[in-house]
């Protein structure tokens, strides 16, 4: 186990060293702005997206029932790496009659279908959890002392 925690560590530091290096060649101008743009990322993340997220949170396994919080959690994240990735092409930055590129296809009709199935399966998940003949903990709970079954006799020394 310290074997592959020391070689994904020289693994990390050279990745990162490859990637001071491609920096080395920009100017200082580039990189005050790379350092600004990462900086505000970090903060928007920690002051605004973070807190949203615990409230959002919060705020559902108040609202919701127990059973929905799982389908609930895992649309939810899904609506915002699907967010995450549209965001540099929702307003095809770039496209340009002189400039034929991959921008000419219909992101925003694929990012509400997106949605759309991730939140339909949420549903169908829901719909069919609540359909099935018979769910995991009704089985537990018709459980009873009777039901539990002997342990099997020993092996002899015969085999």
């Amino acid at each position: 186990m310290n074997a592959i925690r020391v070689l994904l560590l020289l693994a990390g530091l050279a990745v990162g060293a490859y990637g001071a290096v491609l920096l080395w060649d920009n100017s200082t101008e580039v990189i005050v702005r790379i350092v600004a743009w990462s900086l505000i990322g970090v903060l928007l993340h920690d002051a605004v997206f973070a807190p949203l997220c615990v409230a959002v949170g919060f705020a559902g396994r108040r609202i919701l029932p127990h059973r929905w919080w799982t389908p609930v959690l895992v649309a939810a994240l899904l609506t915002v790496v699907l967010v995450a990735l549209a965001i540099p092409v929702y307003s095809k930055p770039g496209q340009h009659l002189d400039n034929l590129t991959v921008l000419d296809r219909n992101y925003q009709a694929g990012f509400w279908i997106a949605l759309a199935v991730v939140w339909g399966a949420a549903l169908l998940y829901l719909v069919g959890d609540r359909l099935l003949p018979v769910r995991q903990d009704q089985v537990v709970q018709r459980k009873g002392p009777d039901d539990i079954e002997t342990q099997p006799p020993p092996l002899g020394a015969g085999g």
